[in-house]
């Protein structure tokens, strides 16, 4: 927190926390998250602290029961970006990615407190050969372990961003693949790949409903002058 403080030097800040429960994700896909490990106790112990230490700092802190942190933080930034130049999204989870825009900026942590990335969108590029509009994109080809989001299966990373790099867009992709699902041989994909994404459609278009971030969660009351920052 401290460090954000000092690099990052922002007229306003807030923090958000993922509410105990389940999600409206969980009622699209009983099994959303279901693999996660638990951490050990004394990590669930130190959760209040971390609670209090953003209270002393009289930090304001936004969460909603039913969504995610990720919904607060990509609603909150939605919200203000057009009210400021420039806004950061500090966090370790990649799928704020989809986030990024020419305001919009995602620091994360690569390595230890001291290798630190700042995504804009020619390093999301970079990362991943394309932008961030074709984040969810990607993650619904492809799935996400870390969030049991299936994806569509048999298909990895190097196909999705094959499929992204020539098609584009979920919709594109399969607006492709209904031209060629009847041929008797695709000009477009190999057999597998056209038998895989037939077979993982219904599974491609839940996932990226899961992969995406809800921009409009209802009742923050969330006001940007309440975030204004005062020395500490």
């Amino acid at each position: 927190l401290l460090k954000v403080w000092k690099d990052l030097k922002p007229t306003h800040l807030c923090v958000s926390f993922d509410v105990a429960g389940g999600t409206f994700r969980h009622e699209k896909f009983e099994k959303y998250k279901a693999t996660r490990v638990k951490a050990d106790q004394e990590l669930y112990d130190q959760i209040p602290l971390v609670h209090e230490v953003v209270k002393a700092f009289d930090i304001p802190i936004y969460e909603k029961k039913g969504y995610e942190a990720d919904d607060v933080i990509g609603t909150v930034v939605k919200t203000i970006s057009h009210e400021t130049d420039e806004v950061y999204v500090v966090t370790g989870d990649m799928d704020t990615l989809q986030l990024v825009d020419e305001k919009i900026k995602v620091y994360t942590l690569r390595k230890g407190i001291s290798d630190i990335v700042v995504y804009n969108p020619n390093e999301v590029e970079k990362r991943f050969g394309f932008g961030p509009d074709l984040v969810v994109d990607y993650k619904a080809l492809r799935g996400d372990t870390s969030d049991n989001i299936p994806g569509v299966p048999g298909i990895g990373e190097k196909t999705a961003t094959e499929l992204i790099l020539k098609f584009g867009n979920l919709k594109e992709i399969y607006k492709a693949v209904n031209k060629e699902k009847d041929k008797k041989e695709s000009e477009l994909f190999s057999p597998s790949v056209l038998h895989k994404l037939i077979d993982g459609e219904k599974s491609a278009q839940m996932s990226y409903e899961l992969a995406t971030i809800d921009c409009a969660v209802p009742d923050l009351n969330f006001k940007l002058s309440d975030c204004a920052m005062s020395e500490f």
